[in-house]
């Protein structure tokens, strides 16, 4: 399981639209290229998202599903990424003092090959990728804030 925080110069609110926004997934997700569709539903349970993943000529069409959501503080989603398998990917937004935001990404294979090959090197990919995804996540949130 890949653990990765970061606080977020704005509230959990303007984080949260971020998410609630599926439109936006390519703009942070590392390895996310294009978002093809957004259920209208998103991101109530149940609902999805279609991306693609991967460079060309070998990018995947995939789709995600929200398994829950607590508007303002988690969303838990299971990642697709056949054939090499699914995440689990929960956020979770706790605030801080100063009307900013602590978001917490845990992401763990479920299925398929990249968990059957759990390694210490998947560790550390998953913990780059979320690391860089939070700082992209970071920068749309507080450009939201900005906005007049």
């Amino acid at each position: 399981m890949a653990i990765v925080q970061r606080i977020v110069p704005a509230p959990p609110d303007q984080v949260f639209a971020v998410l609630a926004d599926g439109w936006t997934y390519s703009d942070w997700v590392v390895g996310t290229v294009h978002i093809r569709d957004v259920d209208e539903s998103w991101p109530r349970p149940g609902a999805k998202l279609h991306h693609k993943a991967g460079p060309w000529p070998l990018s995947l069409h995939e789709s995600s599903t929200v398994v829950s959501c607590v508007p303002d503080r988690e969303l838990t989603i299971i990642a697709g990424l056949w054939p090499l398998g699914e995440a689990t990917v929960r956020m979770q937004l706790d605030p801080v003092d100063g009307g900013r935001t602590r978001v917490t990404i845990e992401e763990t294979f479920r299925a398929g090959p990249l968990r059957w090959v759990h390694t210490k090197l998947n560790d550390l990919v998953l913990h780059r990728r979320n690391v860089e995804s939070l700082r992209r996540l970071s920068d749309i949130a507080t450009r939201e804030k900005s906005r007049p």
